[in-house]
């Protein structure tokens, strides 16, 4: 399945040190984050556009998807320099898609500061989202020169089908909040999860690190596998984080998916589950505008939630998830000579379910 592992792919040779998960998590966004920053135009309208950028841009996150393109490359035997521009461009759009989804869901919150829309209103906001759109796509044109033209056109082909995937997970999303369908179910729920967080966060990312490293699209359906089931437990833990977590910790308002009455898997579970007058207020309540919704409300939908199971029940999931996770890394990594990058790729499983942000 493609070339094997370089003798300059990994950052430390066999008797170095062995990395942290977290020690490598920040290298590879050490070897991103110069190269996201001098994407930033450096001219007008500044004070309006681009250093609303820069200031969004700050507020740095985990970075787990330029690491899982950078890692992916490097354990298939890539140069991570080749791989910089497309994992700086997953970056790009990852924020883009952050403040366009907090204006369209209404969240306050985001990295545990004001959502953008909320310290600048929703005009320069969608603008601030749509420059690093834009963004994104001019970084990529920096592969034309590393891997060629026929690779580059085949990491462009990936951004392609990355972003209309997750266009329709949202879409999805917000039609079931705006019709107010209370009868999704787990399945369609999982289905939403696969289009809107797997392609964009860990598939493609996985994807483009092993194009850049030299496969060709049809050697990575295995990296299909290890995306999608590694990319649901991630959100599945991160809806449970949203309910359970602190605000300090998980970085947006406590309870904001009820307040927004977003449909995931609990909720899925607790109208499946409930009695037909506890149905019936939580359609009422989910037919309200956010704005309308009360925090008693938000407290009674999540006594529910933990009284009928619907937390515990997410949990499990999860975990059925991440075996599956660790399968597949098995089945697709299993066989490459260990290193720094294969470890993390295996580490991260571990990460997505123990982590508490």
């Amino acid at each position: 399945m493609g070339p094997s592992r370089s003798p300059d792919a990994s950052p430390s040779s066999p008797s170095a040190a062995v990395p942290t998960f977290d020690a490598m998590l920040a290298s590879y966004r050490d070897l991103v984050t110069p190269a996201i920053i001098a994407s930033i135009p450096d001219r007008e309208p500044k004070k309006h556009l681009y250093a609303l950028v820069a200031e969004h841009l700050a507020r740095s996150g985990k970075g787990f998807r330029p690491a899982l393109c950078i890692a992916t490359c490097r354990a298939f035997g890539g140069r991570a320099e080749n791989a910089v521009p497309s994992a700086a461009a997953i970056e790009l759009l990852h924020n883009a898609f952050l403040v366009h989804d907090d204006v369209e869901d209404g969240s306050e919150y985001r990295r545990d500061r004001p959502t953008l829309h909320k310290q600048h209103g929703v005009p320069l906001a969608v603008n601030t989202g749509d420059a690093m759109n834009a963004m994104a796509i001019r970084v990529l044109k920096a592969n034309l020169a590393l891997v060629g033209p026929a690779r580059a056109w085949r990491v462009l082909e990936e951004f392609d089908h990355m972003s209309l995937e997750t266009i329709e997970g949202q879409a999805m999303e917000l039609g079931w909040i705006r019709d107010n369908d209370c009868d999704t179910t787990e399945e369609d729920y999982l289905l939403m999860v696969l289009k809107k967080t797997c392609w964009y966060s860990f598939i493609h990312p996985c994807r483009i690190g092993a194009l850049v490293a030299g496969h060709e699209p049809n050697d990575l359906e295995s990296l299909n596998r290890y995306g999608h089931t590694l990319g649901t437990a991630f959100q599945i833990q991160d809806d449970i984080l949203n309910l359970t977590g602190s605000r300090t910790m998980y970085g947006k308002e406590i309870g904001g998916d009820i307040f927004e009455g977003k449909r995931t898997l609990m909720l899925a579970h607790l109208l499946r589950t409930s009695g037909a007058q506890d149905k019936a207020r939580l359609k009422a309540f989910l037919g309200k505008p956010r704005e309308r919704r009360l925090p008693r409300e938000v407290a009674w939908v999540f006594e529910r939630l933990a009284a009928r199971g619907s937390i515990d029940h997410a949990r499990q999931v999860a975990r059925g998830f991440v075996a599956k996770a660790l399968a597949e890394f098995d089945a697709t990594f299993g066989s490459l000579p260990r290193g720094p990058d294969v470890d993390f790729l295996r580490a991260l499983v571990d990460a997505v379910m123990n982590r508490s942000t």
